[in-house]
């Protein structure tokens, strides 16, 4: 790069020194567009920043007419400067008027300029703003001059992301690196959470970022890169990690980007114009993110997520974190935000702190999000790219009502969301009114409703709600968090708690559901082309009756003198019924023989959750005690959709004709042969489903502890007999489309609270 003041490295030192001065915000940006017009022999430099209205404006300059700074404004699609800024990318041209995008700005006097280079300034791939150099010569930029201007860029952006800009703007004309944001998703959890960004998987900041030794940096990242090689390669050979399917294919991937000549040269580049290793890492990082957030292939969009994480490996090992993330201290108002995690990641957080949970992916049924019912926590997901957008500490409000995210909100916002929080609270005090009261429609009709529950944190509320029982305790849950395999003795423990919190209401228990997307961290996991379709559940039980048995024992032994209540999850034939059963049978021996206390009574059913069943009711009906049905499984397995998925999850309404007749043949089975049935998956959790299940023949519901007062509020309003007239024709009329919106019609004609 030609430069008069000895090149970027120069530059970069002299940038430094110029951050350290005690100056104000204006005098700082005046002697940086100084420094770099100087250093690059240009004749021009102006520094633009994305404001909050989605304009650009002329921060400072070199050059330029001095009066046009803050008074120079341009939309984003305007100029050469609004397609830098649109597109991320820079531009480089040695006659710019004659670009078709060329804007003539007269109080800038630029029209003696001819050459043109502007570069994006990036953070964590968002643009904030736009560098641009000018010379009135028709000169060729050299790619060194642009890369250092790009490694110049980047110092800027964390200037502008400081938020020290803030004080030079006019109020609705801040800086965009601190604007509010109001993002729409998908609402996953009930509830509005009002607290502060902790990131789930933090960033690592990278707080020096200006070399004082480019050879040395090198070498620095020549080590840590292969470095990162290696821990990639072992995992890759210990089969305990990488035998699952899903879990290779990204190490694959790691190890492909990893081995990247173009990426790591990039880096080794970026280092050569005086960024530090870890600076290098994060601008070329910078610009990755930038150009693969414009683009709308989503496998490539996905690939944007592997190198993410591939960068921040290479970050913890430059950082000696390669140990991985420090646990984290939440605030006491935490709102964890993520691209997407596990059940047990989410239960390793002290939830007395957690406000809400915000996530790039995330579906309506997927375990993560009932865990977060269960410890009602507002979430709300497919919030894109939401990682990239907010930084620890920054306000944030959830809305897992309307599925909306306000991330540094204003004044007005924040107040009218905690006046939404005062109003949900009061709400909550009607619901909690409703505790001691029969849940019986208007016509007279009793529906039961229990709770669901996994968790000993879920026991307390059925004392708070009044609920009848508990429909359905999720016995996985326990074992998903656990560190190695509970034992005989632990899990007794749990159950007999789980009974004692229930005292004389019924507790149904399901046996482990594991295998799928829930696999324990503890147990070597089986790679599967569909494993939701694959060994799981019961399949595993039968196949590995040991893990099975322990269980059946245990919940035996701590039932004994009371009732108890099993049933087998993904049950596909009444065989696997008659052989689960038949387990059962032979610990209730072995305890006899051994003088063990037992039950009073045992009873055993089925989920229903695998369509095979529904062609097999009257056999099946014929053999259990009761039976309970899984709609979240059921109703994916029905449609071919997987539930985990996002572009497929809420493809198909489980308020369309072909579930509901699926749901009432099951509950006209039960009806014959005097077995009772309960609807136990998310689809009664929410009072306009429910409404349609109790309309369908339904009068056992377990729900979410978070939906129990709605979904009983609802049911005392309700006509029963009324709702049944509406559905029944729906129903039989046949056809796909939904009956949403004509359920919706009649609850609002009714007044019902929904």
């Amino acid at each position: 790069m030609r430069g008069a003041l000895g090149g970027p490295r120069v530059l970069l030192r002299r940038l430094r020194e110029v951050m350290a001065e005690p100056v104000s915000a204006q005098d700082r940006l005046d002697k940086i567009v100084v420094l770099i017009a100087a250093n690059m022999v240009a004749e021009v430099c102006s520094i633009y920043v994305l404001r909050v209205d989605g304009t650009l404006e002329l921060y400072a300059t070199e050059g330029l007419n001095r009066s046009a700074v803050h008074l120079t404004v341009m939309r984003i699609d305007e100029g050469l400067v609004g397609t830098v800024a649109r597109e991320a990318e820079a531009i480089s041209l040695s006659n710019a008027q004659a670009h078709p995008a060329f804007s003539y700005r007269p109080e800038t006097g630029e029209e003696i300029y001819h050459s043109f280079l502007g570069v994006p300034i990036l953070r964590a791939g968002n643009t904030l703003g736009v560098l641009v150099v000018q010379n009135r010569a028709h000169r060729t930029y050299t790619e060194e001059e642009v890369e250092a201007l790009q490694t110049t860029a980047m110092v800027l952006a964390e200037i502008i992301a400081s938020g020290e800009l803030t004080a030079l703007a006019v109020p609705g004309a801040e800086p965009a690196s601190r604007r509010p944001l109001h993002i729409n998703g998908l609402a996953l959890s009930d509830g509005i959470g009002l607290g502060h960004v902790v990131l789930h998987e933090p960033r690592i900041e990278v707080t020096k970022v200006i070399a004082e030794d480019v050879q040395s940096e090198l070498a620095r990242l020549d080590h840590a890169v292969e470095t990162l090689r290696t821990s990639i390669d072992m995992l890759l050979e210990d089969e305990g990690v990488a035998r699952v399917g899903e879990h290779r294919e990204i190490l694959e991937a790691y190890r492909m980007f990893a081995h990247d000549r173009g990426w790591i040269a990039r880096m080794r580049e970026a280092v050569m114009t005086g960024l530090t290793a870890e600076g290098a890492v994060e601008r070329v990082q910078s610009d990755t993110r930038a150009r693969m957030l414009r683009m709308t292939d989503p496998y490539l969009r996905e690939r944007m997520h592997d190198l993410d994480d591939l960068a921040n490996r290479l970050l913890r090992q430059l950082t000696g974190r390669s140990g991985g993330p420090e646990p984290i201290q939440l605030p006491e108002n935490a709102v964890i935000v993520a691209r997407n995690m596990s059940p047990a990641a989410l239960l390793d957080y002290d939830r007395s702190r957690i406000r809400g949970l915000v996530l790039e992916e995330g579906a309506a049924t997927s375990h993560l999000t009932i865990v977060a019912r269960a410890l009602n926590i507002a979430a709300v997901g497919h919030v894109e790219n939401i990682v990239g957008q907010v930084d620890p500490g920054d306000a944030i409000i959830v809305d897992g009502v309307g599925g909306e995210v306000h991330v540094r909100p204003p004044a007005d916002v924040e107040a009218a969301y905690a006046e939404k929080v005062r109003f949900r609270a009061k709400r909550l005090e009607q619901y909690a009114a409703l505790r001691d009261l029969p849940t019986v429609t208007r016509d007279g009709v009793t529906i039961e409703l229990h709770l669901n529950a996994g968790l000993l944190v879920d026991l307390p509320h059925i004392e708070e709600t009044g609920a009848t029982g508990i429909g359905l305790f999720r016995t996985e849950l326990q074992f998903m968090i656990a560190s190695a395999f509970p034992r005989t003795n632990e899990q007794l423990r749990l159950y007999r708690s789980v009974l004692d919190s229930a005292g004389e209401r019924p507790v149904v228990f399901r046996t482990l559901d594991i295998g799928g997307d829930k696999v324990l961290p503890y147990m070597r996991a089986v790679e599967e082309e569909n494993p939701a379709l694959g060994w799981r559940a019961i399949r595993l039980g039968l196949d590995r009756p040991g893990l099975l048995r322990s269980q059946i024992r245990a919940l035996l032994k701590a039932a004994t003198g009371r009732e108890l209540r099993l049933i087998f999850p993904m049950v596909s034939v009444v065989e696997e019924f008659d052989k689960a059963r038949h387990i059962v049978e032979r610990e209730l021996t072995h305890l006899r023989r051994h003088g063990h206390g037992l039950p009073d009574r045992v009873l055993v059913g089925v989920m229903l959750e695998v369509p095979s069943l529904l062609f097999q009711l009257d056999e099946l009906f014929s053999r259990i005690d009761f039976a309970s049905v899984g709609s979240n499984d059921l109703v994916q397995f029905l449609f071919a959709a997987d539930r985990g998925n996002s572009r497929v999850a809420d493809r198909f309404d489980p308020l369309s004709p072909p579930a509901l007749r699926a749901l009432k043949a099951i509950a006209d089975a039960a009806a014959r042969h005097g077995k009772s049935v309960t609807l136990c998956g998310e689809l009664a959790s929410r009072p306009l489903e429910a409404l349609a299940l109790a309309a369908i023949g339904y009068r056992k519901l377990s729900v979410s502890p978070a939906s129990f007062g709605p979904v009983k509020a609802m049911l005392r309003e309700l006509n029963l007999a009324a709702v049944a007239a509406v559905v029944a024709p729906l129903i039989e009329a046949g056809g796909s489309a939904s009956i949403r919106q004509r359920l919706a019609a009649f609850a609002e004609a009714s007044g019902l609270p929904l």
